[in-house]
């Protein structure tokens, strides 16, 4: 094979990894940080983001546009963003459906897939030590108890934007916790929505356009600051730090949890403004065979995925 043709095989690959991480955030409790892990590509991810530096910007000074490309690992992250837009754009309105109509199904095969995952994730460390099962406990109870957080009112200013973006860029690139439900814990997701959505149908104020300008500052300087002290861990406390990954990815299970259903108070309201309860499986209309078959189903597809791929690294 040509190097033009693995290069656009790569770019494929790279691209349907953007995919399923657009895919993955459009689901409640379910973060594009953990597609990348379970598609191993995460600590690419992280170490690409963290070289927006003084050295790639003294790279643009002079002019050496191959060699800062090459740096920021241009092309991997152009076939990662183009993915994830293909993935909300195309897959929302199937992922909204699925949600809105089949929430169990939808979550028990999400439920598989972050079980099969976790393994694979813990399969990763060299050893396990006290540390780091003492790091997966508190991942997994850090997570548990965000996901038990009842969302607040905030009021949507430029400043409080700007806050919010930059803890919600960094819950956004955690395995197990998705940036969407850190803004609704906020108070904050559906005024910010509300915003973007109007501007396609321009439909918008200058206020309205401070706003969304101060919060995609707050994700870009969220997201530069968080992937450096990412990038340092992984490299230098990267067992610690996988088994605190690992627990955020257990802790999250609570979000998307199979059995639920929308509160009284909140039944009649559209979905996104929606509050559930979590169910015992036997006080659930949801079946509790078809349950237990997805989420095996997702578990050995997501096993399965892994040894391909494992293979075909290796060949």
């Amino acid at each position: 094979m040509s190097d033009k043709s693995a290069g656009f095989s790569d770019d494929l690959i790279n691209w349907a990894r953007g995919l399923c991480m657009g895919a993955a955030d459009i689901v409640p409790g379910v973060s594009g940080g953990t597609m990348a892990l379970i598609l191993g590509h995460y600590q690419r991810l992280v170490t690409a983001i963290s070289h927006v530096d003084s050295t790639l910007l003294g790279l643009v000074r002079r002019g050496d546009f191959p060699e800062a490309a090459r740096y920021l690992d241009l092309r991997f992250l152009l076939g990662l963003l183009v993915g994830i837009a293909t993935g909300i754009v195309g897959l929302a309105s199937l992922m909204n459906y699925l949600l809105e109509n089949q929430q169990g199904y939808t979550y028990a095969v999400f439920f598989g897939l972050i079980l099969g995952s976790s393994y694979l994730v813990a399969r990763r460390l060299k050893q396990w030590n006290a540390t780091c099962i003492a790091l997966l406990i508190v991942g997994t109870l850090a997570a548990w108890q965000i996901c038990r957080l009842t969302p607040t009112q905030a009021e949507l200013t430029p400043l409080s934007a700007f806050l919010a973006a930059t803890v919600a860029i960094c819950a956004m690139i955690l395995p197990g916790i998705s940036g969407a439900f850190v803004l609704l814990l906020m108070g904050l997701y559906h005024p910010i929505t509300g915003l973007i959505k109007d501007l396609p149908r321009l439909e918008f104020t200058m206020q309205g356009l401070l706003i969304i300008g101060s919060f995609g500052c707050g994700c870009l300087v969220g997201l530069l600051a968080f992937s450096h002290v990412l990038k340092w861990l992984l490299a230098h406390r990267h067992d610690p730090t996988m088994a605190f990954l690992v627990g955020l990815m257990f802790g999250s299970l609570y979000k998307i949890w199979p059995f639920q259903r929308a509160t009284e108070a909140t039944a009649q309201l559209p979905f996104k403004e929606q509050v559930y309860e979590h169910l015992w499986p036997t006080a659930s209309s949801v079946s509790l065979p078809l349950v237990a078959v997805l989420a095996i189903a997702a578990l050995i597809a997501t096993l399965a995925l892994e040894r391909i791929g494992s293979r075909l690294a290796s060949n």
